[in-house]
């Protein structure tokens, strides 16, 4: 008898104040979750940017450095155009640093185990030829087709990379291949005159 004869105490709000919903805060991006995940990426971005096989995994791990000191500015959804513009500013600078190329190299241990002498040497060829031809593009071209073309990256995904509008990335993208084709074609043809003389 006496609980009914207890005061109601009164409830708890559950309206939200300001008519504001609460919402999660994303969870913060880790060094170890970005390494795992993009380290393929960021390698092969600095190879398509210009490196060879041995400036390229410097360059990754200075990457990842530059990352683990902005971890907090990292924000999630936007890993991959944080890792590929420092990517990019570390490839520029290692270019002016480096005033003469090195030989493109091609490490493949799988390739090389299963596959012959001469489709090696076939493979070889064909990665020093592409790496020719996107040295040879414009940056702001060749970045819209490593992204988009060797990297297989939404036009979303790559306006975001590089802080362009999606409409820019199309417009950069046909003329990105129309440059390649005519760029191969040029240095293909000049690899033939030098072997027939």
């Amino acid at each position: 008898m006496a609980t009914l004869l207890a005061p109601e105490l009164p409830r708890a709000s559950t309206t939200p104040i300001s008519g504001v919903l609460p919402t999660e805060a994303p969870s913060p991006v880790s060094l170890a979750e970005l390494v795992l995940e993009h380290s393929d990426f960021v390698f092969r971005s600095l190879r398509r940017l210009g490196l060879d096989v041995g400036e390229a995994e410097d360059c990754a791990q200075q990457v990842f450095i530059i990352a683990g000191q902005k971890i907090t500015t990292i924000h999630r959804g936007k890993e991959r155009a944080f890792l590929f513009g420092t990517s990019k500013n570390l490839a520029a600078e290692c270019r002016r640093r480096s005033a003469r190329r090195a030989e493109v190299e091609l490490v493949d241990g799988a390739l090389a185990m299963e596959s012959s002498l001469e489709e090696d040497l076939d493979q070889k060829r064909a990665r020093a030829l592409l790496d020719d031809v996107l040295a040879a593009m414009p940056e702001k071209l060749r970045d819209v087709f490593v992204l988009s073309e060797i990297e297989e990256l939404s036009a979303t995904e790559v306006a975001a990379c590089l802080d362009i509008p999606s409409g820019t990335v199309a417009s950069r993208l046909a003329r990105a291949r129309e440059v390649f084709d005519e760029t191969l074609n040029r240095i293909q043809k000049r690899r033939a005159f030098r072997g027939h003389s």
